[in-house]
């Protein structure tokens, strides 16, 4: 099984630790960095991720993924965190929630000469997500974008 398909298996079996808890999941890696394996599970909810937040979701992970142990190729470590200050957008409801706020968007093939922006977000719809980059709005069609993450406002 591969790694993104562990991922999506993770995420199948745990979405009711998630409603449980109240909170999302952000996003969901199984990799590899040098001699260990890691499963991590970024969480978030709107107020904040805490600790104990964090520690719970992960205990109930745990037990249910023991129960499956089969959808791993290797033992791994489990990490269930906050996905931090520049927490990834991934879905529709992220761009709408995060209206108004900075993000960086990286785009698959250029615009007015650029793969990488960083400005507020005005909106999104069906056609994409609307920038405000430097006094200019900047239009980035889904089909487009490539990643985006909130940014830290300094």
């Amino acid at each position: 099984m591969g790694n993104k398909r562990v991922a999506d298996t993770v995420a199948t079996l745990t979405e009711a630790v998630y409603d449980n808890h109240h909170v999302e999941p952000v996003e969901i890696e199984y990799v590899k960095e040098g001699d260990n394996w890691y499963l991590r599970i970024y969480i978030d909810k709107p107020e904040g991720i805490t600790l104990d937040d964090c520690q719970a979701v992960s205990r109930d992970i745990d037990e249910i993924l023991d129960a499956h142990e089969d959808i791993f190729p290797h033992t791994y470590f489990l990490e269930v965190s906050s996905p931090g200050a520049e927490r990834p957008l991934k879905n529709r409801e992220d761009y709408i929630r995060f209206a108004g706020h900075l993000i960086t968007v990286k785009t698959y093939t250029p615009l007015n000469g650029c793969k990488k922006f960083t400005g507020v977000l005005q909106h999104s719809d069906d056609n994409g997500v609307l920038l405000r980059v430097s006094e200019e709005d900047v239009s980035v069609p889904w089909e487009n974008l490539a990643a985006a993450k909130l940014a830290l406002e300094i």
